[in-house]
């Protein structure tokens, strides 16, 4: 059961979106603290694009030579 589980709602007037969310944001802080508010938030973020494609457009980029001259350039500025 969670923590405070026997309050009762209040259920006399309806309440804005607004009021919702900043009723059920201060819920999760109390019960969950800052930090597990936050990791429960994540869980649904969709994101965006298509990791995939961006990945393939900025690392199609380098092949092994490429990566090697990467290396010895930073090597050599250090």
């Amino acid at each position: 059961m969670v923590r405070g589980g026997n309050k009762k709602m209040k259920t006399e007037e309806p309440m804005t979106l607004e009021e919702i969310r900043e009723a059920g944001l201060k819920a999760l802080l109390r019960e969950l603290g800052p930090v597990g508010m936050v990791r429960f938030l994540q869980q649904f973020e969709n994101g965006y694009g298509d990791y995939s494609v961006e990945r393939h457009q900025w690392l199609d980029k380098f092949n092994i030579d490429t990566i090697i001259q990467e290396i010895q350039k930073k090597r050599n500025t250090v």
